[in-house]
C-alpha cells in the first residue's frame, strides 16, 4: 500500500495526500470555496505553484488574493511573461530576454526584429490588446524540468541568441525550469507563477512607458528596449495607482524646482546641483535648523578634506568595496599637450605617469573623521565623542541612474560620528532615536523603524555582529519603538559591510516612503584604522563608532521635502515668505512702506508694482508657491491694512499691516525655535 503524504496546514491539522498531490488537491478536499481562491502555495516556506505536486511531506499554506505581497509578485511576474508573448506575437523575430517584477509592476527587455525599428510608444497600445487577448484565452501556465542542452538547443534553433547565452552559463547538475503558456509559447523561468492567464484582470494593467536598455547591463553590449508596465491585482488597485502617479507628476521637484526657480542641473556637471539663491536659501534654512539640533545634543562640528590618499580608503576599505563609485585623481601636476598652440590647447590631452600617486575625492566622511579623532590621547573620560560635519562627498553613479536631487553624484550630508565605549552605545543611539524623532515631526512626517542585519559579505567577527545587532534592538525597545506603531521589522542580509543600521522610512503626503536617517554600530573602522582611546585600566581600547544621519543628504531631502509638500513649503522654509503686491500706482508708496516693516521684522519678502492685473499677479506668485500675498489698494493704503491671500485657501482676509507682521513671524519661525 502506497504511504499518503502528511501534509501540515497553519491551523495545525494534518491531511493525509496521496503521492503527487497538489496544494491544490488540498484546497480542493477543504472546500469549493478555498479552491477558488487559491491561486498559490508556501510550500516549507517556499512559494510555488498551485498545480505543482509535493515532494514529500510538507506544512502548507494556501496563497489567496488576500496575501495581497505574494499575489501581487506573483501577478507582475505573469504580466511580464504575459507581455514577452504579446510582443512575439505581434512582431515575429523579436528576441526575448529577461522580465521581472518591480515595486510597482514589471517590465521585459526584448530586441525587436532587424526589418523594423527599436519599440516605441506608439506600440504599446497594440501590445497591451494582444496581452488581454493571451490572459482572455485563460491559457495554462505549466512547470517543466528541462536540461541546460535542451535549453541550448531550444534557443540557438529559434534564433534567440541572448536566451542561448544565457543558458550556456547556467550549471549542468542544477535544476533548470520552463513554462508554457498553453501550447505554444515558453520561457525559461525558475517561477512560481498562477495556474493560467485568466488568473490575471485583463483591466488590471498598463504599459507606461519604454526606454533603452543594455543586454546584461552592460554598454559594450547590444541595446534593447525595455518595455515597462504596471499591474495590479484589479482595476480598482490599477485606477488608485494611475491616481498616485497623476499626483506625483504634479509634486516632481524637478518640474516645481523650475517653477520656483530653485536649482538647475546641466550636462557640463552630471549629477552635480547648480543651486539658485531662492533653493539655496531653503539649504540655508535646513542647515542653521540641524546645527541648532546638533548643538543641542552635543556635537562639536568639524571639516575635513575632499581628497585623500588612496592608501588610506585600503586601509579603511573602502577601496576594496566601493572603488568602482570613487573619484580617483593622480597627485601630480600633470603634463599637457598641446599648450601654446593655436588652438589655445583645445584637444590637449593629460599625460599621467605610471608611478603616479592617487588621491581619491571621499564618497563618505567616515575614515577622516576616525582621523581627528586620532588626534592626541583620548580618555574614556572624554567619551562619547560626537563629531558632525556638512560634508560634501562625491560617488560615481552610472549617468542612466541619475535622477534630480533625488540622485546624484555630489551630495552633502548632514554627517556625524559617536565614538563611545560599548557600555555607552545603546543609550547614545536611544538619544538619536528621539533626535531623530523630533527632527521627522518638526517636518510632519511619519515614519517606519527598520533594523538591516548582516550581509553574506562583511568585515568583522561573528560575535561583533551578534553584539552590534542586538544593541541595535535594544536601543530600538527602550525608546519605545520596537513595535507595530512605528513599523518595526528586521530586514537580513542589508547591513552595510562592517555594521547593521537602523533605517527610517519616511511616509510622505501622497503615501510614498523614503529611507533617510540611519544610524550604524560599527566596531570593524575603529579596528582597521587603529582608533584607541585610554580606559579606566589605563590601557587601550577600541571605541566603538556610531555613523548616523538624519537628513541623509540635503539634496534627496530638499527633493522630498517639495514633493511631500508639492512645492507649498512651511513658511519658516519657503525662499519668499511673502509678496506685496499693488492693485493701483497710487499704492506703490504704500507697498514699499510695508516691505520695509516686513523686512525689520525678519521676514523675506518681495514688492510687486507691476503695470499689471492682480489676477495676474496672484496666478504668477501662486505658481511660485509663495505662502502669502499681501494685496494693497487705495483702500488699504488709507486704513493702514493689507488683504492676505493664503496660498491654497479661496478666499482673502483683510487685517491690518501689524497684524500681517504678527501673522508671518510666528509662521517664519523654525519650528524647534517656537515656544510651547
Amino acid at each position: 500500500m502506497t504511504e499518503l503524504l502528511k501534509i501540515s496546514l497553519p491551523d495545525g491539522s494534518v491531511r493525509e495526500m496521496e503521492p503527487g498531490s497538489t496544494p491544490a488537491d488540498v484546497a480542493a478536499a477543504i472546500g469549493p470555496g478555498l479552491a477558488k481562491a487559491a491561486i498559490a502555495a508556501r510550500v516549507d516556506g517556499e512559494l510555488r505553484d498551485i498545480n505543482r505536486p509535493f515532494d514529500g511531506d510538507a506544512e502548507l499554506a494556501l496563497v489567496t488574493t488576500r496575501d495581497e505581497e505574494d499575489a501581487l509578485e506573483l501577478a507582475r511576474h505573469d504580466y511580464a511573461h504575459v507581455l514577452a508573448e504579446a510582443v512575439q506575437s505581434l512582431f515575429p523575430g523579436t528576441q526575448i530576454t529577461f522580465g521581472p517584477a518591480t515595486d510597482d509592476g514589471f517590465y521585459y527587455d526584448v530586441k525587436a526584429p532587424a526589418t523594423r525599428e527599436p519599440f516605441s510608444m506608439d506600440d504599446l497600445p497594440a501590445i497591451e490588446e494582444e496581452m488581454r487577448r493571451i490572459i482572455k484565452a485563460d491559457k495554462p501556465l505549466t512547470r517543466e524540468v528541462w536540461s541546460r542542452q535542451q535549453l541550448i538547443e531550444k534557443w540557438e534553433s529559434e534564433g534567440e541568441v541572448f536566451k542561448a547565452e544565457w543558458a550556456k552559463e547556467l550549471p549542468e547538475g542544477e535544476e533548470l525550469t520552463v513554462y508554457r503558456s498553453g501550447e505554444d509559447w515558453l520561457d525559461m523561468c525558475r517561477g512560481p507563477h498562477l495556474a493560467s492567464t485568466g488568473k490575471l484582470d485583463p483591466q488590471a494593467f498598463k504599459l507606461m512607458r519604454v526606454a533603452g536598455a543594455y543586454w546584461r547591463g552592460d554598454q559594450k553590449n547590444a541595446q534593447l528596449t525595455r518595455i515597462y508596465g504596471t499591474g495590479w491585482l484589479n482595476k480598482k488597485q490599477l485606477n488608485a495607482h494611475l491616481t498616485r502617479l497623476e499626483e506625483a507628476a504634479k509634486r516632481d521637484h524637478r518640474k516645481l524646482g523650475r517653477e520656483m526657480d530653485l536649482f538647475h542641473l546641466q550636462e557640463e556637471a552630471h549629477g552635480s546641483v547648480f543651486w539658485h539663491p531662492n533653493g539655496y536659501r531653503i539649504w540655508r534654512e535646513l542647515e542653521a535648523y540641524m546645527r541648532r539640533k546638533m548643538d543641542g545634543a552635543g556635537y562639536q562640528e568639524i571639516k575635513t578634506p575632499q581628497l585623500m590618499d588612496v592608501r588610506q580608503w585600503e586601509q579603511s576599505g573602502h577601496w576594496g568595496k566601493y572603488a568602482e563609485n570613487m573619484f580617483a585623481v593622480p597627485d601630480i601636476v600633470p603634463e599637457v599637450d598641446g599648450l601654446g598652440d593655436d588652438n589655445d590647447g583645445q584637444g590637449a590631452s593629460p599625460k599621467v605617469a605610471d608611478d603616479a600617486d592617487w588621491m581619491a575625492i571621499k564618497p563618505m566622511n567616515c575614515p577622516a573623521h576616525v582621523l581627528v579623532f586620532k588626534q592626541g590621547i583620548t580618555s574614556y573620560r572624554d567619551l562619547p565623542i560626537r563629531l558632525g560635519e556638512m560634508g560634501c562627498c562625491h560617488r560615481n553613479e552610472p549617468h542612466g541612474a541619475l535622477h534630480g536631487l533625488m540622485r546624484v553624484r555630489q551630495f552633502t550630508q548632514d554627517d556625524a560620528h559617536i565614538f563611545c565605549t560599548e557600555k555607552q552605545v545603546v543609550e547614545e543611539v536611544r538619544a538619536f532615536c528621539r533626535l531623530a524623532d523630533a527632527v521627522y515631526k518638526d517636518f510632519g512626517f511619519t515614519y517606519e523603524v527598520k533594523l538591516a542585519l548582516r550581509p553574506e559579505k562583511r568585515f568583522g567577527s561573528e560575535a561583533d555582529w551578534d553584539k552590534a545587532e542586538q544593541e541595535l534592538r535594544d536601543a530600538v525597545a527602550e525608546a519605545g519603538m520596537a513595535n507595530e506603531d512605528y513599523g518595526w521589522e528586521e530586514l537580513p542580509g542589508e547591513g552595510a559591510f562592517y555594521a547593521p543600521k537602523l533605517e527610517w522610512h519616511l511616509t510622505d503626503a501622497i503615501g510614498r516612503t523614503w529611507q533617510v536617517g540611519t544610524i550604524q554600530g560599527d566596531r570593524v573602522l575603529p579596528d582597521r584604522l587603529d582608533a584607541s582611546y585610554i580606559g579606566e585600566d589605563g590601557e587601550k581600547h577600541r571605541p566603538v563608532m556610531l555613523h548616523r544621519a538624519i537628513f541623509g543628504s540635503y539634496e534627496r531631502f530638499i527633493g522630498i521635502l517639495i514633493e511631500h509638500f508639492a512645492g507649498r513649503l512651511p513658511v519658516w522654509l519657503a525662499p519668499t515668505q511673502a509678496v506685496v503686491a499693488t492693485i493701483v500706482s497710487d499704492a506703490d508708496d504704500y507697498a514699499r512702506e510695508a516691505v520695509a516693516k516686513l523686512e525689520a521684522a525678519g521676514i523675506r519678502v518681495e514688492s510687486d508694482l507691476r503695470n499689471e492685473k492682480i489676477n495676474y499677479k496672484v496666478r504668477e506668485h501662486s505658481v511660485a508657491k509663495v505662502p502669502h500675498l499681501l494685496v494693497v489698494g487705495n483702500r488699504e493704503a488709507e486704513e493702514g491694512t493689507v488683504a492676505v491671500r493664503t496660498l491654497g485657501q479661496q478666499h482673502q482676509k483683510v487685517m491690518t499691516l501689524d497684524e500681517a507682521i504678527a501673522m508671518l513671524k510666528t509662521e517664519a519661525t523654525p519650528p524647534d525655535l517656537r515656544e510651547g
